[in-house]
């Protein structure tokens, strides 16, 4: 979980406050030593500048919608402008193998220790509460119903479940990945947030099925590693679409410098019109 923000600024200073140990939470405890005076320092309009980007085609290059696809080869275009060096079809070993079988079904244990926490409600309990109460989205409906269905990790349900420092499936992808980028000394690796254009949460299934085009979850989410997204532009119809840097383990500092330099660089985010 990371601080959705107007800007790479804002976001830095929530992400400021965020950090540190949690005696409630016990996983935050591998940052200790790991973390700056301060966030702030890093956000440097020339962070750009020297940087080694790898392109990550494997999820860019993933039947992504032609204007989506423009837009970030206009991205990568522009970083150049601004002084880094693009290392393109960066690949990474096994990649398409290590991905796989990375989810863990805990959704309903952590929304129901979160209610109960939390919430305090009497009538609003458990994940069926949820179900029970409705929503007017299918797509929303069909995933919560799957959730209760699915075992902890649907493929291989005897490998245990842990986290980003203790499970035997996403450390060697985390390895894999920050190898590699040792080894073509990257500083961080691009690719599209969401290979589609954004719909209406009610027309996700009938527009892509199964293919939704999001790739922000691919990764960090698994890995541990941190990602930062921001603004690349618009697609007809007025419609945002981003792109996500991702880093090393720890690299936050480096990923805001990229950041902030490549927005700073292009100001593509424009405050949404609101209709009263």
């Amino acid at each position: 979980v990371g601080p959705m923000c107007r800007t790479v600024e804002d976001a830095t200073r929530v992400l400021e406050i965020m950090v540190g140990y949690d005696h409630k939470d016990a996983i935050t405890k591998y940052s200790e030593g790991k973390i700056p005076a301060n966030y702030t320092q890093f956000l440097q309009k020339n962070g750009l500048k020297g940087a080694r980007i790898g392109v990550l085609r494997e999820l860019s290059e993933h039947n992504p919608d032609p204007e989506v696809k423009a837009l970030f080869e206009k991205a990568i275009l522009d970083m150049k402008s601004m002084g880094a060096v693009i290392i393109d079809s960066f690949d990474i070993p096994n990649f398409s193998s290590l991905k796989e079988d990375q989810w863990c079904n805990e959704f309903k244990k952590d929304l129901e220790s979160y209610l109960v926490t939390h919430v305090k409600s009497d009538t609003i309990k458990t994940l069926a509460d949820v179900i029970r109460i409705g929503t007017h989205s299918k797509f929303v409906e069909e995933n919560i119903n799957a959730a209760l269905k699915l075992q902890l990790r649907y493929a291989n349900p005897e490998i245990e479940c842990g986290d980003a420092y203790t499970d035997e499936r996403r450390i060697p992808f985390r390895k894999a990945i920050e190898e590699e980028m040792d080894k073509k000394k990257i500083d961080a690796i691009i690719y599209p947030t969401w290979n589609k254009k954004p719909v209406r949460i009610n027309a996700i299934i009938e527009k892509f099925g199964n293919d939704i085009g999001d790739n922000s979850p691919i990764i960090a989410s698994h890995t541990g590693q941190p990602a930062f997204t921001v603004p690349m532009g618009f697609s007809t119809g007025n419609l945002p679409a981003g792109i996500e840097f991702l880093g090393r383990m720890f690299a936050e500092p480096t990923l805001i410098k990229l950041a902030y330099s490549y927005e700073q660089g292009t100001k593509h985010r424009m405050p949404p019109t609101i209709k009263r």
